[in-house]
């Protein structure tokens, strides 16, 4: 049985009204969508060339250090290639040629051999053996290295994200068969370890993920359907709670990533939905999601517009110059005549001013 949440700040859920949207509006690059318009915002920042000119660019997932925000990265995957380690200027610190990536995410606090790191995932769909790329970040040097690789048994392991249970530390793959794979992992004496799998299934292809500790809840999304929430705890509920549907007022298939920022008391759900390069954002700090509009990255002097959006990330606090937050945002376009892809760096008090939050 699923389970719908109702009352969602006025969410009309298409499938249960027969209600179609008649509002229309011109996104960046022509983009043309049916729905509530998204409101401009400017980058501040872009990556820039990487070592592959043509690199086929996917999900971004951002760190800064607590001690000194100046410190931090951009970390995105190539789903030709591997994993590139950005500084928040955009230039390449790093390559990983750990092969086709799709998915990347992060957590501060992971211990291996008495030392704190950073523990870095992404999912990896190479020929010979599905799985996730593991990898260890050295908060004193900057450094990421190569931590070990999990085989999965799932399929194809497509979207990733993780999450933290307390000291406990969990790797999230879905797939495009529909189903959420759960698993604790562990620094084990020659290397990293993962507990029993938790399954959990949705109905089509599922990409993007993401946990709110804070409330130990997992969002999802099914691409051309639909955002769920399940409860994260491993014996947990595996029954998902609808939070809004491919409606095309506020969602063009496909969804593709979802993230959260934290900003004093309140959390802010933000998906990424691909048809129309928008973004819908969802104050999620209660019971009940409330949606507050979306935003789309318009050209400014600094970058291009994004189109085609995929995955997206979102830092709490400071972050380089960005004191109160950031997003890093996927663009599948950069210049007329130019192949290559990259993120755009968004100050999230530009996103909270266009949408008076």
């Amino acid at each position: 049985m699923r389970v719908m949440l109702m009352g969602l700040s006025g969410l009309t859920l298409a499938v249960m009204s027969g209600a179609c949207a008649t509002s229309r509006y011109d996104g960046p690059q022509g983009v043309d969508a049916i729905g509530d318009p998204a409101v401009p915002v400017m980058a501040k920042a872009e990556t820039v060339v990487t070592t592959n000119p043509a690199v086929d660019a996917d999900d971004p997932a951002l760190w800064a250090s607590s001690d000194d925000p100046s410190r931090g990265l951009i970390l995105a995957t190539d789903k030709t290639e591997g994993l590139y380690v950005h500084d928040l200027d955009g230039n390449v610190r790093q390559f990983l040629a750990s092969g086709p990536l799709n998915n990347v995410d992060l957590r501060e606090g992971f211990t291996v051999n008495g030392a704190g790191r950073v523990l870095v995932g992404a999912t990896n769909d190479r020929e010979g053996g599905l799985g996730i790329n593991l990898y260890l970040l050295d908060p004193a040097t900057l450094e990421v290295s190569d931590y070990g690789f999990i085989p999965t048994r799932i399929g194809e392991p497509y979207g990733f994200c993780m999450g933290k249970r307390g000291q406990d530390f969990f790797l999230i793959a879905t797939t495009k068969a529909g189903t959420v794979h759960q698993w604790q992992v562990v620094a084990g004496e020659s290397g990293p370890e993962i507990g029993q799998e938790r399954r959990l299934e949705l109905e089509t292809q599922l990409e993007g993920c993401v946990v709110d500790e804070a409330a130990d809840a997992l969002y999802v999304g099914e691409e051309d359907a639909a955002i769920w929430r399940f409860d994260f705890d491993p014996e947990g509920s595996q029954e998902p709670e609808l939070i809004a549907e491919v409606d095309y007022e506020r969602f063009k298939d496909d969804i593709e990533g979802l993230t959260i920022i934290r900003d004093g008391r309140q959390s802010y759900l933000i998906a990424s939905s691909q048809g129309d390069s928008t973004f819908p954002v969802y104050r999620i700090t209660g019971e009940t999601p409330a949606y507050l509009g979306r935003f789309t990255i318009v050209e400014s002097e600094a970058t291009d517009a994004v189109t085609h959006t995929d995955g997206l990330d979102a830092w709490s606090g400071a972050i380089g110059d960005y004191p109160e937050g950031a997003l890093a945002i996927h663009d599948d376009y950069e210049t007329p005549g130019e192949e290559q892809q990259n993120y755009k760096l968004v100050d999230w008090r530009d996103v909270r001013a266009a949408l008076g939050l």
